[in-house]
């Protein structure tokens, strides 16, 4: 039977991590998680009501004395958004069922005749068609290149295939793809790479976007990992 003295006198044990009980410690851990809950959703609002804040200003097609604030005494937020959807799906369902199509095209057709109006028009138009419509392959494609310079790669999304000139001047397969900047990626480097010198990347548009939005703190998960020679070499450890 051990000595009820000698065990009395052995000393407790620390906790492996002595800092996890540290009041300071701890307020830390609360703050860093409350701001993982609230950091999205501020962020989410922002956007939302940045996004609202521009659709609202369809309430200008809107004559004064029927505006809410006339008629309300109080602008309604929100509102404009709601305008502009109705507006949108008028607008398609005249170009698509009635004689709407012809009138925009005889309008389109004038526009472009204006000098730099209609150049701005036709790049807007060509990039609208391209991206929304499902016929091209225009940023469905998630590719690493070379840039700023060799040896740092970038993300970037595959925008065309069909440089013909550019082809036929530097003899090699090229592509253009626009590398975007973050946490900003409505901007961007539009580069022409040889087709053999980009890597191919699994992950979707989304995640890359997510990527991009948090700085690269969010990476998606590699889903189609491979094994064997298809891996890069490890590099030895010095």
């Amino acid at each position: 039977m051990p000595d009820q003295n000698q065990s009395e006198a052995e000393p407790a044990v620390p906790p492996e991590d002595g800092k996890a009980h540290h009041p300071a410690r701890a307020v830390r851990n609360y703050l860093i998680g409350g701001l993982l809950i609230w950091i999205p959703i501020v962020i989410t609002v922002w956007v939302v009501r940045f996004i609202s804040g521009i659709l609202d200003q369809s309430l200008v097609l809107i004559p004064r004395p029927w505006r809410p604030e006339t008629l309300f005494g109080m602008y309604i937020p929100g509102l404009g958004v709601i305008l502009s959807l109705l507006l949108l799906l008028l607008t398609g369902l005249l170009v698509r069922h009635l004689f709407g199509e012809r009138l925009v095209g005889s309008v389109e057709r004038l526009v472009r005749r204006i000098p730099v109006i209609g150049a701005v028009y036709g790049g807007a138009k060509s990039f609208s068609e391209t991206v929304l419509s499902d016929k091209g392959d225009s940023f469905k494609q998630v590719v690493m290149v070379e840039f700023p310079r060799k040896g740092l790669l970038s993300i970037g999304f595959v925008t065309s295939d069909q440089l013909k000139e550019v082809q036929v001047k530097t003899s090699r397969e090229m592509i253009s793809v626009f590398v975007p900047t973050t946490p900003n990626p409505t901007t961007g480097f539009l580069v022409l790479v040889a087709k053999d010198e980009v890597i191919d990347l699994d992950m979707s548009v989304d995640e890359a976007f997510k990527m991009l939005f948090t700085l690269g703190v969010v990476v998606p998960d590699w889903k189609h990992q491979p094994t064997g020679r298809n891996l890069a070499p490890q590099q030895a450890e010095p």
